[in-house]
């Protein structure tokens, strides 16, 4: 753990969170997708949007970097608690209402905070995800299937996450970059394995009063135009399914948000959480 992280204890499990920027700021919250820990939004990425006027906080979920693991293939919680941690978790920093980010497995979890914990979102911001409807396009051809890896071999981990980055990042994959992130997670992780496992095995429960319809504060959707794991029209799905929700299509990003577009995606989140 390094001296800017800090583990808060939350709905009786630990979370290592990080923050950028003043406190004083509009908070801005980012919760990555599933397997990912906090590392995966990019320090780079957090200080150019802590720049622009804003208090962003990283975290760790359960079964990720050095937050609360698991038994592999037994996570102790489901989607509805994960939410209820991003809740906590204000809580333990002080702060009454944020702007939550959620992206891909865990707009779910964004979902969940917006409908269930509406008084503590000031907007949502839905990346690289899915309204989950089952009319909407499967994965594109490109996605290859790898097996699994053999996790008594560490090499063999690294290459199956460096390969499935590659999948995903298309034509903005950058291999020394990829390496020299799954490196540090696989180092900073309680139990890797549990973090590529778990996030998968538990129980996707959705929110308990209602669905994207029933949300009420400002929804922004960003989305890559060449997504191979959710092609944009499941980006299209959520702007439709919102209140007043608005698209931003990164037209030559594929699933995520890759360095070179790190400017769009601050300049968007800039707007739609205010000015500056």
């Amino acid at each position: 753990m390094t001296t800017s992280e800090k583990l808060y204890p939350v709905n009786g499990v630990e979370l290592c969170a990080e923050t950028f920027g003043d406190p004083a700021d509009p908070a801005v919250l980012l919760i990555h997708g599933g397997s990912a820990s906090m590392l995966w939004w990019e320090s780079g990425l957090c200080r150019k949007l802590a720049e622009r006027g804003r208090y962003v906080i990283r975290y760790d979920q359960r079964d990720t970097g050095l937050s609360t693991s698991y038994p592999v293939g037994r996570p102790g919680y489901s989607m509805r608690d994960l939410a209820a941690d991003a809740a906590g978790l204000l809580d333990a920093l002080g702060i009454d209402q944020a702007h939550v980010v959620g992206q891909s497995m865990s707009g779910g979890t964004a979902l969940v905070i917006g409908v269930d914990h509406p008084s503590r979102v000031a907007s949502l911001t839905f990346v690289s995800t899915s309204t989950g409807a089952d009319d909407l396009p499967p994965p594109s051809g490109s996605m290859p299937h790898l097996d699994p890896p053999d996790f008594t071999d560490p090499a063999s981990v690294e290459e199956y996450v460096v390969r499935s980055m590659e999948a995903e990042y298309l034509d903005h994959f950058d291999e020394a970059a990829a390496r020299d992130l799954v490196r540090r997670d696989m180092a900073r992780a309680r139990d890797f394995e549990a973090s590529l496992t778990n996030h998968y095995a538990m129980s996707f429960d959705g929110p308990v009063n209602g669905g994207f319809g029933d949300l009420t504060m400002p929804v922004l959707v960003v989305h890559g135009g060449l997504d191979p794991v959710f092609p944009l029209a499941h980006g299209e799905a959520i702007r439709d399914a919102v209140p007043n929700g608005r698209l931003v299509v990164l037209p030559d990003v594929g699933h995520g948000v890759p360095a070179p577009r790190w400017d769009d995606f601050v300049d968007a989140i800039a707007s739609h959480t205010g000015s500056r």
